[in-house]
């Protein structure tokens, strides 16, 4: 017990003494997750639109001004006749033009109804679909208004409530993917480096002589990162509470124990991905590329799962960070307890054992 707790040590002794590996478990995280929280942001901000006025009346004056007075848009250019529509995409300068008929507001008092036309630049399909919606939300609420002045004697008013994310801010769906992302990436290739550069040194060999067994040999490897792990996690889920406003409706104990589940399910990946790899280069490259692409394609983290192929989604329940994604989103956010999350913690558990298995399984006694 007493050669285990002084392999531990000496362990933590390398990781403290490389600056390099320091740097990778928290000068990495911290600094991506700041970076992804700002960079990612699917919330509409300051978008350039024109306006095409053919009526000029109180009512297209009243609306247009309820538009750029949301926040959501910045009126760049007036423009005089259609004409100029082709020219104003063409030069990058706006993404939408709302166009107002001529007689708006005598067309809306006297038949009830009146036309505005809403074009959106959709080189960017997700942009314009986000600047598409929220300009027939203002229009929406327009006429809502314009019904009450008038007093109409019937009418249907529905009313919306969002729950969870009532702002719909998209730092809160994206938050819990950063976080997945950061220990899936960070937690594997650490560990899978660390025992590829032992293999790569030669210096496996004195530890595979020694009289650790070589249980023992993955497991104090492996504990040093356990712990900074959780201390790196912590971290970004602070960071994600106090600097990006991320609720935290659940229970912080079941977020840290689920959470520590996920480390250790990582770390136990990166222990296979060291016995298949030859080197540190080898082992770092599956790692990064061969976990980051399914991470962020197929968890749910970018693209919804229920619009992906039958394949894929099949495909993506054995990408475990789909299921970290969902326990992160039910605590976080919806505040649920272990008796709506226990069927995803179960999945991460037994894949934790299935590769802890494998990975001890095809760890050798000596190398070849």
């Amino acid at each position: 017990m007493k050669r285990f707790i002084g392999f531990v040590k000496k362990e933590f002794y390398h990781i403290f003494r490389d600056y390099r590996t320091l740097a990778m478990l928290f000068g990495m995280p911290i600094l991506q997750v700041l970076i992804f929280g700002y960079a990612i942001n699917t919330d509409l901000k300051d978008a350039k639109i024109a306006i095409l006025d053919n009526s000029k009346d109180e009512m297209s004056r009243k609306l247009t001004q309820k538009i750029i007075s949301s926040g959501y848009f910045i009126l760049t250019n007036n423009l005089s006749s259609t004409n100029d529509l082709e020219a104003s995409f063409r030069s990058g300068k706006i993404k939408e033009v709302i166009i107002f008929q001529e007689g708006f507001e005598k067309k809306y008092l006297k038949d009830g109804k009146a036309s505005v036309q809403i074009l959106a630049d959709a080189s960017d399909p997700n942009n314009a679909n986000l600047i598409v919606n929220y300009t027939t939300a203002i229009i929406n609420d327009f006429q809502r208004e314009m019904m009450q002045e008038q007093k109409m004697p019937f009418q249907i008013i529905p009313e919306v409530r969002l729950r969870y994310n009532p702002e719909l801010k998209s730092v809160f769906m994206f938050v819990p993917g950063i976080i997945t992302i950061l220990l899936m990436l960070v937690c594997a290739m650490m560990t899978s480096i660390s025992i590829a550069r032992e293999k790569e040194l030669g210096t496996m060999e004195v530890l595979l002589v020694s009289p650790l067994k070589p249980l023992q040999i993955i497991a104090g490897k492996v504990i040093p990162y356990v712990l900074l792990s959780f201390i790196n996690a912590v971290t970004i889920i602070v960071i994600g509470k106090f600097v990006f406003g991320m609720p935290m409706t659940g229970s912080y104990l079941l977020l840290a124990f689920v959470t520590f589940v996920f480390i250790v399910m990582v770390l136990s990946l990166g222990i296979f991905i060291s016995t298949v790899a030859k080197n540190q280069m080898t082992a770092m490259m599956i790692s990064v590329v061969g976990m980051m692409l399914p991470t962020i394609l197929l968890s749910g983290f970018v693209f919804p799962i229920d619009n992906m192929p039958l394949p894929l989604q099949w495909l993506s329940n054995i990408v475990p960070a789909t299921w970290f994604i969902v326990i992160l989103k039910s605590v976080m956010l919806k505040g649920l307890g272990i008796s709506y999350i226990w069927k995803e913690l179960l999945v991460l558990i037994g894949m934790t054992f299935f590769l802890l298995v494998l990975g001890i399984k095809k760890f050798k006694i000596r190398l070849e």
